[in-house]
């Protein structure tokens, strides 16, 4: 796999940031959940597409209905983001739900659970052995 060039990673970064700041204050369509976030983006170096990962604080339901008010969104989100950033071409948008976050908190509470657990155990082993 290619390494991102300098040039690219910046652009990835400006487009990230400026579709944040579009989604949450922009973007008026009651079905994208107001806790959206982008988490990541990956512009194609010839700035034809853009691949947007996004991250959705809610239920199922709540993530699909998101995806696809984004979806239908695109084309606003597109033509301002083409108003914000000075590019050759206005990358096309395809909106990608991120569960990297939510993984990493069941995570992080499963190994909460697992220590309480543990420590429950050795506090009943020592007030067995006095």
């Amino acid at each position: 796999m290619r390494k991102n060039s300098i040039k690219n990673t910046r652009i990835n970064q400006e487009v990230q940031k400026e579709l944040g700041v579009l989604i949450a204050q922009e973007l008026k369509d009651p079905r994208v959940n107001p806790m959206t976030s982008v988490v990541a983006c990956e512009v194609a170096p010839d700035l034809k597409t853009a691949k947007v990962y996004i991250s959705v604080l809610g239920d199922e339901e709540s993530q699909k209905a998101t995806l696809k008010g984004l979806a239908s969104a695109a084309p606003f989100l597109r033509s301002e983001l083409a108003h914000r950033i000075n590019l050759r071409n206005t990358p096309e948008l395809k909106f990608i739900c991120d569960q990297s976050i939510e993984y990493g908190v069941n995570m992080s509470k499963l190994i909460d659970d697992v220590n309480a657990d543990l420590r429950q155990r050795e506090e009943a082993g020592e007030s067995e052995e006095e």
